[in-house]
């Protein structure tokens, strides 16, 4: 009976969403249009649990690039009304279109001046009936047994709302990073907006070694940064190799004569590189790809090929870039 019931609900709710298909009409276009062209904001409102679904939406549009906020109408019959200009848009959320508290405060959202979007589920109700654009979000029934809870009604407005901020996105090209301006403390936002030099090690962090030095010295100032590496460079510090504790490793395999060799003999001459400018995740990137194993860390280098800093594997995982 508990999965008979669960089940019921969700293909009731899944055929509240799929009914809306069609009513992708001239007025939900015309809704875009309106909003493509406000000066203003898009200010959602709603009471109950359409109010609770507005919050969802005004979050969803602000965040992919319409700029929005919630209003609580019954606060906004007590003041907040002041936060509407004749510039903002008002989409009111009500099932039944009959809100007392929505209903309250369309004659001050007319006197101010700003178009109203219905988002409810009757047409002839009294807030279609005043707003410039209606958007049909109409159910057959409740997945509630009681035809009571909303629960259709609520996911097809959120589901519309989706469609309504989707919409907008795509017209306005909103981009990943411009996504991630918007998103700053999250995965995504890290990944676009964090560079490598704001991971990289450099200056006195930046392990480096010159031509002449031999590997015990190279291993030396390895140990002293801590970073596992060294850049190898030459008198106008362009990047010639790496040392990394790898090779170290198996070159102690043979013994420990090598420790006195130069530490050309041992470098790496050929490493991958990345420059300063470049996206943290682009490190991650070729770090992974790298043939025939993956790497660990990656020399930092400028236009003139000068070695810079480091950035290692570790400083993108405390960065949640991986």
């Amino acid at each position: 009976m508990i999965i008979e019931q669960a089940r019921q609900v969700l293909s009731i709710e899944a055929a509240a969403i799929e009914a809306l298909i069609p009513r992708i009409n001239g007025q939900f276009t015309a809704a875009v249009q309106m909003i493509l062209a406000c000066k203003g904001r898009v200010i959602v409102t709603g009471m109950g649990k359409s109010g609770l679904v507005g919050k969802k939406i005004a979050a969803t549009l602000a965040s992919t690039g319409t700029p929005s906020f919630f209003l609580h109408p019954a606060e906004g019959i007590h003041g907040d009304l002041g936060m509407v200009t004749a510039e903002d848009i008002v989409l009111a959320l009500s099932n039944s279109g009959e809100t007392a508290e929505i209903i309250s405060i369309i004659p001050a959202i007319k006197r101010i001046g700003a178009p109203i979007i219905a988002m409810c589920g009757r047409e002839q109700s009294a807030l279609a009936q005043t707003a410039e654009i209606f958007l049909d979000v109409s159910v057959c029934q409740e997945a509630c047994p009681l035809g009571l809870a909303p629960t259709a009604s609520t996911t097809a407005t959120l589901a519309m709302g989706d469609a309504l901020a989707v919409a907008l996105l795509s017209e306005r090209k909103f981009t990943p990073e411009d996504f991630a301006l918007f998103h700053p403390g999250g995965s995504l936002g890290r990944k676009l907006l964090l560079t490598v030099e704001n991971v990289m090690h450099s200056g006195d962090d930046n392990p480096v070694v010159t031509l002449d030095k031999t590997v015990k010295e190279a291993l030396f100032v390895m140990t002293a940064k801590g970073l596992g590496v060294t850049s190898v460079i030459d008198e106008q510090g362009r990047l010639m190799g790496i040392v990394t504790d790898g090779d170290i490793r198996r070159g102690l395999e043979r013994g420990h004569d090598f420790l006195d060799k130069p530490v050309t003999e041992l470098m790496t001459k050929t490493p991958r590189t990345i420059t300063a400018d470049k996206l943290a995740a682009q490190a991650l990137n070729i770090m992974e790809k790298n043939k025939p194993r993956p790497i660990t860390v990656l020399p930092v280098v400028d236009t003139n090929q000068r070695a810079i800093g480091i950035i290692h594997l570790t400083d993108l995982l405390r960065q949640g870039v991986v």
